[in-house]
Formats: structure tokens, C-alpha cells, sequence
């Protein structure tokens, strides 16, 4: 209702309150709803299958191999992540090695998982042969999950050959609103 109204009133003032209300609101909705995830999650050691996360990054590392393809992960020791960063490291893994299969002709790859400060390093290398096919909905949709915890990625041919792709996100993650550019 909030968006509705700012698209429709030509008075710049009341367009930014509104807009600052909705700002502010989607922050709360996202904390309540990473609550409830927390919850879910507790629930998860009753039976309930919790989100994957960096415990589960080697079998993802070894499902995603092939015969024609070696993949090495290289995971530095790193404290306990917010659920919701354990669940965006792991998805955005999951992604690259996707791309890596399907996409990079490569014949290997290293998966690096390490922290760095108050952030968390991602990053999926390949020997491949260094260039994005068709767009898709997959880098993009990496890149989405880095910036709505208000972190970053990147991606693009290697200068040696092969592909990367290169996330950081917050240890203590602070979401960007739709529409927001970090």
C-alpha cells in the first residue's frame, strides 16, 4: 500500500516517508522471519530436516564430482555462521559447482571457504574455458542471495584461464531491502 501510494503522489516529501516506511517495515519482516527460521531450525534436531549448510559442503564437494571432473575444497576453520549466511555459502557453492558441470569444459575445480574479519570469503575456481555462456538465473540469482545479506559478488573469466566466482558476506548480515543497491 505503502509503494502504491509513493508511485502516485508528486510530492518528493511524502514519496521518501513512504519509502522510508516500507525500508523499514521489510527489516523487521526479515528479522521475524529469520526467527521463525531459527526456530524451524531448532525443530530440525526434533526431526525436521534443517537447511544445509557448511557441514554438509564436502558431501556436496564429492556429489558434485565426476570422473572427468576434480573438485578439491580447501574450508579454513571458521567460527559458527548466522543460519541464514550457512544456508546462502552453501547455496552459492551448490550454484557455481552447478555452472562448473554444465557450462566450463574444466577438468578442475577448488572450492575455498575461509573468514576474513567480519566476513566470510566464497570462492569457486575453474580451469575451464573462462567464459559465461547464455545469461542465466543462475549467477544472478547467486548475486541476489549475496546482496540481500548485504554482501557481494563477483564473477568472471580468470586471467590464466577458467572461471571464478568470488563471494563475501557479513558474519552479522544486515539486509538490503528490495530495490536497494548495496
Amino acid at each position: 500500500m505503502q509503494a502504491s501510494a509513493a508511485l502516485h503522489r508528486p510530492d518528493p516529501t511524502r514519496s521518501e516517508q513512504a519509502l522510508t516506511a516500507i525500508k523499514q517495515t521489510s527489516k523487521e519482516t526479515l528479522r521475524e522471519l529469520r526467527a521463525t527460521l531459527g526456530v524451524l531450525r531448532q525443530e530440525g534436531a526434533a526431526g525436521v530436516v534443517a537447511a544445509p549448510g557448511l557441514t554438509r559442503l564436502r558431501e556436496l564437494v564429492t556429489t558434485a564430482g565426476r570422473a572427468e571432473l576434480e573438485i578439491r575444497a580447501e574450508l579454513a576453520e571458521t567460527r559458527s555462521l548466522p543460519p541464514e549466511v550457512d544456508l546462502a555459502v552453501y547455496r552459492i557453492v551448490q550454484e557455481a559447482l552447478t555452472n562448473v558441470a554444465r557450462h566450463a569444459g574444466a577438468t578442475a575445480a577448488v572450492v575455498r571457504v575461509r573468514p576474513d574479519q567480519d566476513d566470510v570469503l566464497v570462492e569457486v575456481e575453474d580451469d575451464g574455458t573462462g567464459q559465461p555462456g547464455a545469461p542465466g538465473s543462475g549467477i544472478i540469482g547467486m548475486r541476489e542471495r549475496a546482496r540481500a545479506l548485504g554482501g557481494s559478488l563477483t564473477t568472471g573469466p580468470q586471467p590464466g584461464g577458467g572461471f571464478r566466482v568470488s563471494a563475501r558476506l557479513p558474519l552479522r548480515p544486515e539486509p538490503t531491502p528490495a530495490g536497494e543497491q548495496p
